[in-house]
């Protein structure tokens, strides 16, 4: 595949196979400005909740009866908790998004993070791309996420990456992360720069990702070695760019939305460059797509 095959790839999904989620009597919102995207058979399935949701064929809409940020998030915590004991989500995290329609915008509820994807609703996270500079180029830490990973087990990863839990400022949550994932100190974890954001909306089997992943670059030095600090990270390998751009072509091995933050990345190094390939500006707009 190439390069702009990896993006392509993020962005895939249908829309005569989704409704629009829809806050019925949200401030300021036209009705046809959907909260999220909800996969036609998940929303024949709400229709089992019409005290909760009015599932038509055209939308799927919370109605406006419940306005405010406790009562959403209190009715639909119970209707997924419902759907988990059935079975229909079948990992838990104990994790609570924060939903709200832009980064930095009034957050409208909180929500399990597992369910989140069967709504088709935005979604924030962290990746952290730590580099080494070598006199031989830039050398990426890649790590390999444990095989009993709900999502994408044994897939290659950045060094810190997770989602946006609620109550957490993005760098509380990237040091948490680096801490938890690679056992890197906080003072280390906070040199970790934003470099920008990146977002993708694509069917998944868990539901629509429609996530936004903000960018850090974290320069590391050349003898701090990363350790596993939990059990979602098997191992970490420190590869030069080159072979990182290679197994980004020609395998499978990563996580599929790991190749947006690292095509960013070579962009933003000089790594990609326009005179070196030929669908240097496609994947530049591509990249952008997402906004």
């Amino acid at each position: 595949m190439s390069y702009l095959d990896r993006i392509r790839a993020c962005h895939v999904w249908a829309p005569e196979d989704v409704r629009p989620f829809v806050l019925e009597g949200e401030a300021g919102i036209p009705a046809d400005r959907p909260l999220g995207w909800v996969a036609a058979d998940f929303a024949r399935r709400l229709r089992d909740f019409p005290k909760v949701f009015d599932v038509s064929d055209d939308a799927v809409v919370l109605p406006a009866r419940y306005g405010d940020f406790e009562t959403r998030s209190a009715v639909l915590q119970e209707v997924m908790w419902d759907l988990h004991q059935q079975g229909e989500i079948p990992r838990w995290r104990n994790e609570d998004y924060g939903v709200s329609r832009r980064w930095g915008e009034k957050v409208l509820f909180r929500m399990e993070r597992a369910a989140v994807p069967l709504l088709g609703l935005p979604a924030y996270g962290v990746h952290v791309n730590g580099y080494v500079e070598s006199s031989q180029g830039l050398q990426l830490w890649v790590g390999r996420r444990s095989k009993h990973k709900t999502l994408a087990p044994g897939k290659l990863d950045h060094l810190v990456a997770g989602g946006q839990p609620f109550g957490l400022s993005l760098r509380e949550n990237v040091i948490k992360e680096a801490g938890e994932e690679a056992s890197i100190p906080p003072e280390l974890a906070g040199r970790a720069k934003p470099v920008g954001a990146l977002r993708y909306l694509c069917a998944m089997p868990e539901g629509r990702r429609n996530d936004v992943l903000f960018c850090y670059d974290l320069a590391l030095p050349a003898d701090f070695v990363p350790r596993p600090g939990d059990d979602e990270v098997e191992a970490f390998f420190l590869w030069p760019m080159d072979k990182v751009l290679r197994h980004l072509r020609e395998t499978e091995d990563f996580k599929f939305n790991v190749a947006l933050v690292i095509i960013d990345f070579a962009l933003r190094h000089g790594i990609l460059t326009p005179d070196d390939e030929p669908a240097y500006q496609a994947i530049v707009e591509s990249l952008s797509d997402g906004f």
